[in-house]
């Protein structure tokens, strides 16, 4: 019995350090990724004299909205590395800022009303989740114990 104890033991080991040694790789590649997005960025100034202002302005913030959506993949990482487990409102706000990415697009498309609808919904309901899950985050209820 003693002995099964330690195997569990070192493997949980095991699996906790080479999760740790992946996240590491996980984040340097996201942090680079940030780092081309911003490259990228700078890179379509150039439309400025090429393009029409309407053209240039949505590629520029669809580019910094998706590097803030790699930064909320980065900060949901370096929580997982440091508290050992995920955030979920780190997690619902990268899907927010991936979501207005979108929306950002959608202002030079036509689309139909349902499809506006559907968008609006899933940016409600993502706030409501997000609400709820600050209510009642387990940090805030051992606080209020």
């Amino acid at each position: 019995m003693f002995n099964t104890d330690i195997v569990d033991l070192k493997i949980s080991k095991f699996f906790e350090t080479s999760a740790r040694v992946l996240l590491s790789f996980l984040i340097m590649a996201i942090f680079c990724a940030i780092l081309a997005g911003i490259g990228y960025t700078f890179y379509d100034l150039r439309l400025v004299m090429q393009t029409d202002f309407h053209q240039f302005f949505k590629t520029i913030i669809v580019d910094m909205l998706t590097v803030l959506a790699m930064v909320e993949v980065l900060r949901t990482a370096l929580a997982y590395f440091t508290e050992g487990r995920v955030k979920v409102t780190y997690i619902i706000d990268t899907v927010i800022v991936t979501v207005l990415t979108e929306v950002m697009a959608f202002w030079y498309r036509e689309m139909e009303w349902e499809q506006i609808a559907m968008v609006i919904a899933l940016v409600l309901s993502l706030a409501g989740v997000r609400i709820i899950a600050v209510r009642y985050s387990p940090r805030r209820v051992r606080e209020e114990l």
